[in-house]
């Protein structure tokens, strides 16, 4: 193992490398482009014996995606904002069709008006896609969870496609130190794959077939359950994983919820900031707490009341609005997690960092502190918007 400077796109590159990936299809789109650009490289410098091919749109990338995957390759795209959104048909059909595709996601605001910062809009756009997502906190987490990702993805009781998600610009551009495992140790980890289909001219099969109401609502139920019988896979490559790098993952992960009144439950890098924050707050003397989602499809219900169950009240940030809805899309996964295991806890909804819109300890301290005011009743509005201009 040993340690370089990478930023969080840099980290995702270097973890493809290492993953003995045979084809990559991508199309550059900011903040992605730094991956498939150091991919490029490396396939030209013949350090990864791969197939690299330039395609004329995320939609088209994602399809050859398909098309190698479902021959038996180990297969990689990335992509960001309105590239995601280009490619919404193509999402439904590799999940449908359970092709274990690895795919990067650097989070970037959805147009109009044009932005190329980070929020979640565009993965929490894809939401219920099929895939399964994991969102990542810093340039370590990326380059681990990336290499974790293809051996979730591949388990022959899973067989599903993974997004592996990383906030655009505040990860991706961001140097950091990232210790590297050693090479013999990823193809340890990470045997060439042993596909659970393929497509072969001698052994023709049929995958992605004409299907009306016989059969439709079938193949829904077992996508439906292979996704949620993923759990099992995630928790034991995260466990193998851990072994081997010295890294522990969790689905999610705490500090200070043993005696917290408030927590924040939140997702990708706010969660660093959110960290230190409350940790300076406990200094303090205040009960507060953090609750950081790794894995958001499928969602960790018993691991999330398992760690909120003794909070009076819990406040939900998200970086993305669910136009219309009561709250946002991951307030509405706690919410519905609550009302599942009966347990009523006070919730407040804070949308943030909208359009790459910084971050800062002061806007965390005081997501606590209106926490603080809902637990005495001094808040009627139950989703607030922290840091806009009114």
């Amino acid at each position: 193992m040993r340690v370089i400077g990478l930023t969080g796109d840099e980290a995702v590159a270097y973890a493809v490398k290492q993953c003995d990936v045979d084809v990559i299809a991508a199309y550059p789109i900011t903040p992605q482009t730094i991956i498939v650009e150091r991919i490029s490289d490396f396939v030209a410098n013949g350090e990864i014996n791969a197939e690299y091919v330039c395609v004329e749109s995320e939609h088209s990338a994602l399809s050859a995606c398909i098309g190698a995957s479902a021959m038996g390759a180990r297969v990689f795209t990335a992509t960001a904002s309105q590239g995601l959104a280009l490619m919404h048909e193509i999402l439904y059909i590799a999940s449908s069709l359970r092709l274990p595709i690895v795919m990067a996601v650097v989070n970037r605001a959805l147009s109009a008006p044009i932005n190329i910062h980070g929020d979640h809009s565009d993965m929490m756009g894809s939401r219920d896609c099929g895939w399964i997502q994991i969102y990542t906190e810093n340039a370590q987490e990326a380059y681990d969870i990336t290499i974790q990702a293809f051996k979730i993805a591949e388990n022959p009781t899973t067989s599903l496609p993974v997004t592996v998600n990383l906030d655009g610009f505040i990860i991706s551009h961001s140097m950091e130190r990232v210790e590297i495992l050693d090479d013999d140790d990823v193809k340890r980890f990470l045997p060439h794959r042993s596909p659970l289909y393929r497509l072969d001219v001698e052994n023709p099969i049929t995958i992605g077939p004409l299907c009306f109401t016989d059969y439709y609502f079938e193949f829904k139920r077992q996508q439906a359950e292979a996704i949620e019988g993923s759990y099992k896979t995630i928790m034991n490559v995260m466990n193998e994983y851990s072994k081997v790098s010295g890294r522990n993952y969790k689905f999610i992960d705490t500090y200070g919820i043993e005696d917290a009144e408030i927590l924040i439950i939140c997702m990708g890098s706010t969660c660093g900031t959110a960290r230190f924050t409350a940790k300076r707050l406990r200094e303090r003397g205040e009960k507060v707490g953090i609750i950081k989602v790794s894995l958001y499809r499928p969602f960790p219900c018993e691991e999330v009341i398992e760690a909120i169950k003794n909070a009076e009240v819990l406040v939900v940030m998200d970086r993305a609005v669910s136009f219309g809805a009561p709250s946002g899309p991951l307030c509405s996964d706690i919410k519905n997690v609550l009302y599942d295991f009966g347990l009523k806890i006070k919730i407040l909804n804070i949308i943030y960092g909208l359009g790459g819109r910084d971050v800062s300890q002061n806007d965390i301290e005081q997501a606590f502190k209106l926490g603080f005011k809902l637990k005495l009743g001094d808040i009627k509005d139950k989703v607030l918007w922290l840091g806009v201009r009114e």
